[in-house]
């Protein structure tokens, strides 16, 4: 794969007469500089007496104008399609929230869920929040103990699953969780006919004991909905409790980020398990009245292509690991298929190496934007624009109503850097509506991240004289070598540029001298092989690239990256290997937001 031509590289400028519509965001300096909280929060409907609830917004205040729309389409592994209309997802939202309340769960108390892209799933989360109850979504793919440790944490009374994943992660737990007093399985086919294991409910039995006209529960903007659980490799998870308020900053980037408008059909990839999926998996595109695609299969990239053809996607918000992925699969396939709906592409999760933004420019037609959030941020906080050129490799700017900042810690305290190009920590002010009000059982923790009126992110930054931002890395990847601070993410990018190169991973490894010696991982291309003078001429294309400061000293070729179930490159066990240390228990790490 080729690189953009010198001079080329810094910029694309999207040529937006060729769109049939504007951007819904035209002027960021002007929103920017007119932006109020309060007029965001009155292009939602709202509750009577100022109460705001999630799910009136995302489905309820939608029946009266499109009810026969179709909400939410899904499509299963074995290509069968199942459409539910925005009149029909509001009666089973409401079936469920009345059925969860039937038995005698309390708003307030947590509704978890277990399973995959079903469309039971998506009726579960915003059934809860109709009914006043918190959601909480587990990734499918967790094993028994994260699984035990999120429920027990988060005091789970109600879990929605399928008979499998309860018969392999649950049952075993059920003594050990003297809250969960209902588990809810979602049966099909032969489960269907099955009986049912002592202490479960089938998920349609209990649906029709629900009525189908039960208003959602008036709750104030500060009521809690939302906890979502984040952790690394060790120590407890920690559970991130967001509010109904949230839905102010969904709906707000959802107009902004993902310019999403009337008549679109969006199409999320992200596992409805993580915070991603919820946000804007579900929230933040029904806010906006548009069909939601849901594709339970795995990735397949002739499957997605097709998808984006035949159900006429017009926004698509991806992850950068599944743009590598299908850059593996060619340039030609994309072309094999009808595209030209495809209106605007993000993505979200990691940092999108510049070459996927050139490789996208050519393959799809159009470059990807990439957006910056976290799991405590609740929605986007920084992003590419649809009207704006896109800097690749950029994260893009700040929301309207968004304050950002690089700052350096000292003393307990925290300064902003003025200087564009200084490297810090990406700081927030707080004040946004889906930021996030605890972390459960862990106040300490909680206050722990605010300093001087700033939320301290964990992400290192910087911000040139445009005002853009660039992401470096997490705070404890980043690479101290010879006095320089060397972000991962800038060498992967520049080692994936190279035709060979089909992923690469960087970390620091102690060196007496330098302090850290950097070294590269890659694996390669097929056609390529392993030899001296590949891995030669991949150190000489960084130091061409990146100048010999910041240039790997040393590459390594792997057959494949150590990587999360999402695919996020695992940096810290290629360390753990490297330097021959506990690997730790990986069954607890999470894909990116």
């Amino acid at each position: 794969m080729t690189s953009p031509p010198a001079g080329a590289r810094e910029w694309i400028r999207r040529d937006l007469s060729r769109d049939a519509a504007s951007p819904n965001l035209r002027d960021y300096d002007e929103a920017c500089a007119r932006f109020s909280w309060a007029e965001a929060r009155a292009r939602l409907t709202g509750l009577p007496g100022g109460a705001l609830n999630i799910a009136f917004e995302a489905v309820d205040r939608h029946v009266p104008v499109r009810g026969a729309q179709v909400a939410l389409r899904w499509r299963s592994r074995g290509e069968a399609r199942r459409d539910v209309t925005y009149r029909q997802l509001a009666q089973l939202t409401s079936r469920f929230a009345s059925a969860v309340a039937g038995l005698g769960v309390k708003p307030g108390e947590a509704v978890f869920a277990l399973a995959g892209r079903v469309p039971e799933l998506y009726v579960a989360a915003l059934g809860a929040l109709k009914g006043g109850f918190v959601f909480c979504p587990l990734f499918s793919a967790f094993g028994p103990e994260p699984v035990f440790a999120r429920l027990s944490r988060g005091e789970g009374r109600v879990l929605v699953t399928t008979p499998s994943l309860y018969e392999k992660k649950v049952r075993a737990l059920r003594e050990r969780l003297p809250a969960l007093s209902h588990v809810v399985l979602v049966r099909s086919g032969d489960e269907a006919r099955a009986p049912l294991p002592e202490g479960t409910l089938d998920f349609d039995a209990l649906l029709a004991t629900g009525r189908p006209d039960v208003a959602a529960v008036a709750t104030r903007p500060e009521t809690p909905a939302l906890m979502h659980f984040t952790s690394g490799t060790t120590g407890t998870p920690k559970g991130a409790l967001h509010v109904h308020g949230a839905v102010v900053q969904h709906h707000l980037t959802g107009l902004y980020a993902l310019d999403l408008r009337e008549g679109d059909v969006f199409w999320c990839t992200a596992d409805p398990g993580w915070v991603t999926g919820t946000s804007y998996g579900i929230i933040s595109p029904l806010t906006h009245g548009v069909t939601l695609l849901v594709d339970e299969a795995d990735f397949d990239a002739e499957r997605w292509y097709g998808l984006l053809e035949r159900e006429r996607v017009t926004v698509w918000y991806t992850a950068p690991t599944a743009v590598r992925m299908l850059m593996r699969a060619g340039e030609a396939l994309p072309g094999r298929f009808d595209l030209s709906r495809v209106r605007f592409i993000a993505s979200v999760g990691e940092p999108l190496n510049p070459e996927a933004v050139w490789w996208a420019s050519r393959a799809l037609g159009q470059p990807i934007y990439d957006t910056w959030w976290q799991t405590e941020t609740g929605g986007i906080m920084v992003a590419n624009y649809r009207a704006m050129p896109v800097k690749p490799g950029s994260m893009g700017r700040p929301m309207p109503g968004v304050t950002a900042a690089i700052v350096t810690r000292a003393g307990g305290r925290v300064q902003v850097s003025p200087v564009p190009g200084t490297v810090g920590e990406l700081a927030l002010a707080p004040g946004w509506p889906s930021m996030f009000t605890t972390y459960l059982h862990d106040e300490e923790r909680y206050r722990a991240c605010f300093v001087d009126g700033w939320y301290l992110s964990g992400d290192l930054a910087r911000v040139d004289a445009d005002g853009y931002f660039w992401f470096v890395g997490r705070a404890d990847d980043v690479i101290k070598s010879s006095g320089h601070l060397i972000g991962p993410f800038e060498v992967e990018s520049a080692l994936l540029e190279h035709p060979a190169v089909a992923e690469a991973g960087v970390i620091g490894v102690p060196e007496p001298v330098m302090g850290e010696l950097v070294k590269a991982f890659v694996a390669l291309k097929p056609g390529f092989d392993d030899s001296e003078a590949l891995r030669k001429e991949l150190l000489a294309h960084a130091r061409r690239r990146l100048g010999p400061a910041v240039a790997p000293r040393e590459v390594a070729v792997l057959p494949a990256l150590p990587r999360t179930r999402s695919g996020k490159i695992l940096r810290r066990l290629l360390k753990a290997r490297e330097l021959g240390l506990p690997e730790g228990d990986l069954s607890t790490l999470e894909p990116p937001p």
